[in-house]
């Protein structure tokens, strides 16, 4: 499958689909990972202050780390390129309008928007706004 730079068409294409589960971030020393952490993660970003985990929510309850927020993930299912250009800017634009945090995360296939539990189904309809 080949990956998808037009920007109208990425758009047009979108199909937001949030998650089932609640996500939270938190961060930890590189010297605190565990596998069963890691294996947990939906994702992970190093950084020079520590290690950036996106877990479950149970995961990390289970493993009594702090956080701050609840979140839900869209994946958007087009298959977007990484050298697509705009995709990001219009759908953060468009939920920073509607007041709506976004922790865009763009992965080899799909670009996945984490956003507040509260907040997910106005930003499925934000995101489906931007295909018409």
């Amino acid at each position: 499958m080949v990956a998808e730079t037009d920007l109208t068409v990425l758009l047009k294409n979108l199909n937001p689909v949030a998650s089932s589960e609640n996500y939270v971030f938190t961060t930890l020393p590189a010297n605190k990972l565990t596998n069963t952490l890691v294996s947990a993660a939906k994702g992970m970003f190093q950084e020079r202050e520590g290690t950036t985990l996106i877990l479950p929510l149970a995961a990390a309850k289970q493993a009594e780390l702090q956080f701050e927020g609840c979140y839900r993930c869209i994946t958007c299912e087009v298959h977007s390129s990484l050298e697509a250009v705009g995709m990001t800017a219009s759908m953060s634009s468009a939920l920073g309008k509607a007041g709506i945090s976004a922790n865009v995360v763009a992965a080899y296939y799909h670009d996945h928007i984490f956003v507040p539990v509260e907040n997910v189904d106005l930003a499925l309809e934000v995101l489906a706004s931007l295909s018409h």
